[in-house]
């Protein structure tokens, strides 16, 4: 019954996580683990060349997972903000993603039958259709039961508008990312970079 959580054991299984870990990460998140409580908090800040960065994280000792964050902007040129600073810039959406060549038309009237708020093609001819969060399970078994498979599907914040971030700039954005990313505590990381 939790999208969420439906959402994170399909991609632990599309990632080939054995079984047993599944369970032993949904026991640790729900806090059935004895002695142990994890919250999730959200930082936001800016990396290179201003760009909007929201790193979401799990974990149960606030005070070690705000020290590596900070550590990780500060080390990489970027800045923590305060909470809010840049999150007017992203909207929370469903998000599928459907490869160059897949039939633009069908996409749109069975997304937007089943209740999808927008779809959009790019240059390269990739269809990028968006549901409110509530409506992305509909929207996507919609357009499976038709056999339309995306490429991605993902309940994610989205860019409402990118900073294009190039040369050496790029490359310490970059590292920037993986720095956030490699932090234990990470879940997820959002960012409006253009790289």
């Amino acid at each position: 019954m939790n999208p969420r959580l439906r959402l994170a054991i399909e991609k632990a299984k599309a990632a080939n996580m054995p079984a047993d870990r599944v369970k032993y990460n949904v026991d640790k998140a729900t806090g059935s683990l004895d002695g142990i409580s994890y919250e999730e908090i959200r930082y936001e800040g800016y990396g290179i060349g201003g760009a909007a960065i929201i790193v979401d994280t799990m974990t149960d000792n606030k005070v070690r997972t705000v020290a590596e964050v900070r550590h990780a902007f500060s080390k990489h040129g970027g800045n923590m903000g305060t909470e809010g600073s840049v999150a007017f810039q992203f909207k929370h959406v469903g998000q599928l993603i459907f490869a160059p060549g897949t039939a633009e038309d069908r996409v749109m009237e069975v997304a937007l039958e089943a209740g999808a708020e927008d779809v959009i093609t790019d240059d390269e001819g990739a269809i990028e259709v968006l549901t409110a969060p509530a409506d992305f399970e509909a929207v996507k078994a919609a357009l499976e039961a038709v056999g339309l498979s995306a490429a991605l599907a993902t309940v994610t914040m989205r860019a409402e508008n990118t900073i294009e971030v190039s040369g050496e700039d790029a490359e310490r954005m970059q590292k920037l990312l993986d720095a956030l990313e490699d932090l234990d505590d990470t879940q997820d990381i959002f960012h409006n970079a253009a790289l």
